[in-house]
Parts: C-alpha cells; sequence; structure tokens
C-alpha cells in the first residue's frame, strides 16, 4: 500500500489558517503543517490537543525540591556538620532558610533541564537525526501543509488549488 500524501504550498499565513480550517471542516486530516515561524492559532485550527509540559515542569521541579532538600539534610546535617558562624547543624529545620538558594536553584536546574529532555524525547529528536523538512522553502517564506490521500486523490487537488494553494503536488511518503 502507497503512503501518498498531498503538499499544498501557501505564500501567506492568514491564507494557510484560512484553508486549514476549510479542510478541517471538510474532514480532511492534516498530517503536518510546516512554517518558517510560528503561525499564532494555528494549533487551535488543526485541533490539537493542549500541551502538557507544564504537568511535566511541575513534577519535575517537584523532584529537584526533593533532591536539593534529602541532599543538603545528608550532607550539612548527618554526613559532615559544620559550625558557621557560631550556629550549630543540629537539625534541618533549624538551618533551613540558608538553604532556600539551593532549593530554588536546583528546583529551577531540574526543572528546565528535564523539561528539554522531556521535549526532544516527545518530538522525536534525537542527535543527527535527518531533516524532516519536505520542501527547503518551508524554512524561508512558504508553508506547507500536508494530507494524507485515501483514494480522492483529484478531488484533494482541486479542493487545495480552491483554497488559494500556490502549488499542489502529490509525494511518495516514505
Amino acid at each position: 500500500m502507497s503512503n501518498k500524501v498531498i503538499h499544498a504550498i501557501y505564500n501567506d499565513d492568514d491564507v494557510l489558517m484560512d484553508a486549514v480550517k476549510q479542510t478541517r471542516a471538510a474532514h480532511h486530516h492534516i498530517e503536518e503543517v510546516y512554517t518558517p515561524f510560528p503561525v499564532h492559532g494555528l494549533d487551535k485550527a488543526m485541533g490539537l490537543a493542549p500541551t502538557r509540559i507544564a504537568i511535566c515542569a511541575f513534577i519535575y521541579g517537584i523532584i529537584g525540591l526533593s533532591v536539593a532538600t534529602t541532599l543538603m539534610n545528608f550532607i550539612m546535617i548527618q554526613d559532615w556538620p559544620q559550625d558557621i558562624g557560631g550556629k550549630p547543624s543540629f537539625s534541618y529545620i533549624d538551618n533551613m532558610p540558608a538553604f532556600v538558594p539551593i532549593m530554588f536553584e536546583l528546583t529551577v536546574f531540574f526543572a528546565a533541564h528535564l523539561m528539554v529532555i522531556t521535549f526532544y524525547m516527545r518530538s522525536k529528536l534525537w542527535p543527527f537525526k535527518q531533516a524532516e523538512n519536505p520542501d527547503v522553502r518551508t524554512t524561508d517564506d512558504h508553508f506547507l501543509m500536508e494530507v494524507g490521500i485515501h483514494g480522492n486523490e483529484e478531488e484533494l487537488i482541486s479542493f487545495f488549488t480552491n483554497t488559494g494553494a500556490v502549488e499542489v503536488k502529490v509525494v511518495e511518503k516514505h
């Protein structure tokens, strides 16, 4: 079975937004949209679910806070207690105000780094991965909408031509 897709190329983001809305209204499945810059509202027009990276950031921040608390308690209270400025380290709670900057820094550190790793894994961006950009012009000034063909090739070509596409081509997707 062949995996044919239509690449509808547009030269204006407003025309692209109208075409995405028309395509969704006609119940065609949009596989991907490639743009040279972020287009405001495109994710909602495509019907994409909201991102859950904020939930991940909160969880990663809690992990960072837990690691910071555990690390400081072990290092400064249990393993190597120090008398700094005449303030002995008998308990973690007594010395916690001094540890707040470290707790904040490790919370931010864990949240930021683990969010980046999560983003790369979720986006399948591995080191040395080949670029998946189907048309070089989408990195400069054109917009491309990729729609799967399911036995209605001629209908889709005329549909996308009517939506304002400057170029419509049928491509084998591998």
